[in-house]
């Protein structure tokens, strides 16, 4: 029987949860803490973790960190509250299997268990990976330039930077490229630099020899090493250190990397693909990324655009989710009902693709018919799309009422408003750029692009 830790400061729910696995023949341990859950964790040697996003001693993305480090093999799996979406879809990088949303469905939590166990291997940040699942192009102009621009690039030896939110697909673009290029045959190896511990990334790239340091018991191989003669795929690079960045810059320019403690170099021919969600230049501009390793990484660069400007895509994508949550759920869910692709018009998608995928998969197993209506959609996303119809029923009706000096002065005073906004928000947190962007709910590349917009200063 397959054991299950349940870490999560609600005793109730914790106890509820128990009661359903207990029922379906799992062995279930319970930890209230993330110091309890880390030493439960060591005692219990559990087959897969659920974790509650909010714990009271620390964040349950840091008890995810600890929890891959230890053993990457073990599938976590994040419970939290649809509000903590943009949260959820971090921890997705950071290398959670999954994430359920609260109040939690006895048959989804279920059939996510089920899966994180059955794929046994669960990918873990740094392994090479084969390229299993359908790349989908996309019909939209945007999609059709991403298409072209990756035939282009894939068959040369430049290094290529990626560019987009997360969510939006730049690891498959990554793997396209890889997949069209001559080092098809050879590994490609896929890196989350943002799941990295700063004391362990250079052992992570380039590996070490037993007892360069404390808990070095045997010779690590890099990733470096591992992908030698194919690619490797940095994703999210804008989070190295600057130390990292130096030695990478060394191992880019000679084609050499040094294990941690060794004095041997040892060369490596491996293709460098880089993804990141940062406006990398402004990074540079404050002296957080190094210029010349930008210049090297992006000998070539392409746009993935976000799911909310791509919506010619729209309906494909459905589709495909769609087939996926019916192959991997045993379901025949046949389509959608109106009401439900108007919201999915209308919503922001902050997740983008992923968000959609685990969206559809929810609403899938939810369903009753074999058509999805509104009632599996959570309560957040039919509500931010009902409020943006409004808006644009809103909007049109003034500018039906109103002159063309008029529509001009509202213009203006919008604009005004936003500056106000974004700048009361940048003042409540003392300038913190990530902290100001997650209190206005846009990412830090669109803030960055708005204060440029708005002449604010960086400070």
């Amino acid at each position: 029987m397959s054991k299950v830790l349940i870490v999560d400061d609600d005793v109730t729910f914790c106890l509820m949860l128990e009661t359903l696995l207990v029922k379906h023949g799992y062995i279930v341990s319970q930890a209230f803490t993330y110091s309890d859950g880390r030493k439960k964790f060591i005692e219990f040697q559990p087959d897969i973790v659920l974790t509650d996003l909010r714990l009271p001693d620390h964040d349950g993305l840091e008890l995810l960190t600890l929890l891959k480090s230890e053993s990457s093999k073990v599938p976590v799996v994040l419970m939290t509250s649809y509000g903590d979406i943009r949260t959820a879809v971090k921890a997705m990088r950071m290398g959670a299997f999954d994430y359920v949303a609260k109040p939690v469905n006895p048959d989804e939590i279920l059939a996510t268990i089920k899966r994180a166990l059955k794929s046994g291997d669960t990918e873990a940040t740094g392994k090479t990976v084969p390229f299993v699942d359908l790349y989908l192009e996309g019909e939209s102009i945007a999609a059709s330039r991403i298409s072209e621009h990756t035939s282009l690039v894939a068959p040369t030896g430049m290094s290529v930077l990626i560019l987009g939110e997360s969510g939006t697909g730049k690891e498959f673009v990554a793997r396209r490229i890889h997949q069209q290029s001559e080092r098809h045959l050879k590994p490609f190896v896929a890196i989350d630099c943002g799941a990295l511990p700063r004391d362990l990334a250079g052992s992570e790239f380039f590996g070490h020899m037993k007892g360069s340091f404390t808990g070095a018991f045997n010779d690590k191989q890099g990733q470096f090493e591992a992908a030698n003669g194919g690619t490797i795929f940095l994703d999210e690079i804008g989070n190295l250190s600057y130390e990292i960045q130096v030695q990478l810059l060394r191992a880019i320019q000679e084609r050499k990397i040094r294990r941690i403690g060794s004095t041997v170099e040892i060369p490596i021919d491996v293709r460098i693909i880089t993804a990141t969600n940062e406006d990398l230049k402004q990074t540079v501009s404050r002296g957080d990324f190094r210029e010349d390793l930008y210049h090297r990484i992006n000998e070539f660069a392409i746009q993935v655009p976000p799911l909310r400007e791509r919506p010619e895509d729209m309906l494909l994508f459905t589709s495909h989710f769609l087939s996926q949550a019916n192959a991997e759920l045993g379901r025949n869910v046949t389509g959608f009902s109106d009401e439900v692709l108007e919201i999915f018009k209308n919503y922001s998608w902050p997740g983008n693709f992923r968000e959609l995928k685990n969206i559809i998969k929810r609403s899938v197993l939810l369903s009753k018919s074999q058509i999805v209506s509104q009632d599996t959609l959570p309560d957040e996303l039919v509500n931010e799309s009902t409020h943006s119809t409004h808006q644009v029923i809103q909007k049109e009706s003034i500018v039906a009422d109103h002159s063309p000096v008029d529509e001009f002065s509202l213009r203006e005073s919008a604009r005004k408003s936003e500056r106000d906004i974004i700048v009361s928000a940048l003042e409540k947190v003392r300038y913190n750029k990530s902290k100001a962007a997650r209190l206005l709910n846009i990412d830090r590349k669109t803030l960055y692009n708005k204060m440029k917009q708005y002449d604010i200063p960086l400070q």
